[in-house]
């Protein structure tokens, strides 16, 4: 007879099949053998076999649709009438596609195809530096389904078991170079026209390959762990005299968009992160404050001076001041204010002016719109410049000459009528106000200012319009007419994202600029692939990345607050001993569970003190600097050395590496930034210049952004255990 399991039964012969009274069924064949079941031809029944047929389907159709089984399609139809006879007449169900669960993969050997590995991509044409961010970046493609990176070849990425970043400030690329004396390191110059430390050229963009022989004995375990020395960019601004702080940019993932952003072109609406709550928020508390001004393009209020200075303090001509003699006297009683409020008793008007150019580089006012807190304009009042307009800017302003041909009203008449409107209890809404303020030629210190409260997300000297800001956060268009702009309708844009701003929070507006805590993300989109996450997590699975942020005093007041396990040290053996302890687990999983975390993120600061990199000015821990002096620069490195090497050796297999610098040196950037500071206080327009306890002219200028070139430079190593 065909076998059953063929799809084809051109011969079919309903006697041939027997089924017993006991459910026993069985295939006669002219040579098969007798049916052990049956014990009397009276026990055998013949059965229609179109009866156990399907409704509509023939004879051949069900042979074929169920080839692998001649029971009927519905087996529990009857169980109550099989019950009832002791499940003499019931039918058992086959589970055809149990099979054995696999196990999981067992972690590879080094020499295997499938081990994981980091490898210089030697294809890549790369265009710079690689980048901190690019570091992160690579952190979240191995364990967060993040943009492949295009700078290295990443091979076998489902095999990664664990990544460990350890950041070492002070750490140096020419402390690497062969023959350095550590005894006069030092001693060196930090001129990048001259001998630097920073031996890669501003246009040697790909790693250094590091050589056993070619390295400091002190170093040279190096070579053993990592095969190149990489140069990090820092991100920052030299032009602008600034560098971003490292451990926030390695720590703070882009904020990732959804599949509908990505396809979707032009502005996107903003939305609430995960698990965003709303924290109304008084007005007051987005006030700028008085070290905002200077730095923002505003001039000071006379509140803004202290005492002693304000009296010699010169303006220029023309300047009017609204009367406010010191900051306390905008300050209301709390029995005054309405509970709930957001004003906080305070009166709140949005401005905007329209300006004309008057000369080079020089706008003059030719409109100003003042809107209430509940949307009322208040002021709207065309303005006849003094000098005549050498451009109206139309397309800008919505200023033509007809419109100002009639007016008389003077930029005099202007400033009387605001000095009669503000009070102490004023406040000012405006988008980037200083230029509206300048065009007034008045100062108020109680001051809102979108473009400071909504950051860019690039950060500072950068500023979104108001355009943007209205269509991301509002979700309405203004500015779109061929006419120019409308100053009333800009007044109240920035009016509603006040008002949006106060109900939603401080963090409302930040939190786009500032991304995503790196082990938020972890935990919240980490993946595991079934090598390392067993049979559920084939093609990958999102089931969260555990973490530990390590580091000296209290991580809970930082970024680390977010990792699964934050520990905090005392010294760099507290943080070696506490990496290893991360990575392994407790023995009894007191804490941390037996066989450690996905992710280790850890500091090692004890060089950073001895080189005078430790900043005190961001000590939010309040943490003493240690006391280094008893310790020769090469014993410091020699010891940070031999810390690293002993986690590399007590690493698991498939774990990914990650050291890297942060920066450069920073301390003359720090002197410069601070002296320039200084100075923005100091000078006055008018005042003596031989007055000023510190000097800030072109050298200065040139220098600063030297040493940001200088600071902005660091060093990586990335390998695989």
């Amino acid at each position: 007879m065909e076998d059953l399991n063929s799809t084809s039964h051109d011969l079919f012969n309903p006697d041939d099949f027997l089924i017993t009274t006991n459910g026993a069924m069985s295939v006669l064949d002219g040579d098969g053998p007798v049916l052990a079941e049956v014990a009397d031809v009276s026990d055998i029944v013949h059965v229609p076999l179109e009866l156990e047929l399907p409704n509509d389907q023939t004879l051949s159709d069900a042979a074929v649709s169920d080839a692998s089984s001649l029971k009927r399609p519905r087996p529990h139809d009857d169980d109550d009438d099989a019950a009832d006879d002791n499940d003499a007449g019931g039918w058992e169900t086959v589970d055809r596609q149990s099979r054995k669960a696999k196990k999981a993969k067992k972690i590879p050997q080094p020499a295997s195809s499938n081990y994981p590995s980091i490898s210089f991509n030697h294809n890549a044409k790369l265009q710079s530096k690689i980048s901190l961010d690019q570091l992160r970046n690579l952190v979240l493609y191995i364990f967060a389904e993040g943009v492949s990176p295009q700078w290295v070849a990443i091979a076998n990425r489902p095999q990664f078991r664990k990544i460990v970043a350890i950041m070492v400030p002070g750490l140096e690329e020419a402390m690497f170079k062969p023959n350095v004396d550590f005894a006069t390191y030092n001693e060196q110059c930090f001129d990048l026209d001259k001998k630097s430390r920073v031996l890669t050229s501003p246009d040697d963009y790909y790693p250094r390959l590091l050589k056993r022989d070619e390295l400091p004995d002190i170093l040279k375990d190096f070579a053993a762990m990592f095969p190149h020395l990489w140069p990090v960019k820092t991100p920052g601004n030299e032009k602008y005299g600034f560098m971003r702080s490292p451990l926030g940019t390695m720590l703070t993932a882009p904020t990732e968009k959804t599949k509908e952003e990505k396809a979707t072109k032009g502005v996107q609406p903003a939305k609430e992160p995960r698990g965003w709550k709303d924290e109304r928020t008084r007005i007051t508390e987005f006030l700028a404050m008085p070290e905002d001004f200077q730095p923002n393009g505003y001039v000071l209020h006379p509140a803004c001076i202290p005492a002693e200075r304000r009296k010699n303090y010169q303006y220029p001509e023309g300047w009017v001041h609204t009367l406010v003699d010191n900051f306390e006297d905008g300050d209301v009683p709390e029995v005054e204010i309405q509970q709930g409020s957001v004003t906080a008793g305070r009166d709140v008007y949005a401005l905007d002016c329209e300006m004309c150019m008057t000369g080079p580089d020089e706008y003059s006012l030719t409109r100003i719109s003042l809107v209430s807190w509940d949307g009322t304009p208040i002021l709207d009042e065309l303005v006849k410049p003094d000098k005549p307009i050498i451009d109206y800017v139309t397309r800008f302003s919505g200023i033509t000459p007809e419109m100002l041909a009639p007016i008389t009203t003077t930029l005099s008449d202007i400033q009387t009528r605001l000095l009669g409107i503000l009070t102490p209890r004023s406040i000012l809404i405006g988008h980037s106000l200083e230029s509206d303020l300048r065009a007034l030629r008045l100062t108020h210190p109680f001051i809102v200012d979108t473009a400071l409260i909504f950051p860019h997300p690039r950060g500072p000297p950068l500023k979104n319009s108001l355009k943007f800001l209205t269509q991301r956060f509002l979700k309405r268009e203004i500015q779109n007419r061929s006419g120019g702009h409308d100053s009333i309708e800009d007044a109240k844009a920035c009016l509603d994202l006040v008002k949006q701003k106060c109900e939603k929070g401080k963090a409302w507006g930040h939190h786009e600029s500032q991304g995503e805590n790196l082990f938020r993300r972890l935990h919240r989109a980490g993946t595991s692939y079934r090598a390392n996450g067993g049979i559920d997590a084939t093609g990958g699975a999102r089931v969260g990345k555990t973490s530990a942020m390590i580091d000296w005093g209290d991580p809970m007041k930082g970024a680390g607050a977010a990792s699964t396990y934050p520990i905090g040290c005392r010294s760099d053996e507290e943080v070696f001993e506490n990496i290893i302890r991360a990575v392994q687990g407790d023995a009894a999983a007191e804490q941390i569970p037996f066989g450690g975390v996905d992710f280790v993120f850890a500091r090692f600061r004890e060089l950073e003190a001895f080189q005078g990199w430790w900043n005190q000015n961001r000590n939010i821990d309040g943490l003493q600097v240690p006391d280094m002096s008893g310790m020769s620069l090469e014993t410091c490195v020699s010891n940070l050395a031999q810390r690293i090497k002993r986690i590399h050796d007590a690493l698991p297999k498939c774990t990914g590496f990650l050291v890297f610098s942060g920066s450069g040196d920073p301390r003359e950037m720090s002197r410069l930034q601070a002296m320039q500071s200084q100075f923005k206080k100091e000078y006055n327009p008018g005042g003596n210049w031989d007055e000023l306890t510190v000097r800030w002219t072109d050298v200065e200028e040139q220098a600063l952004k030297k040493a940001v070139g200088i600071a902005r430079n660091g060093i990586g190593f990335i390998g695989v255990k």
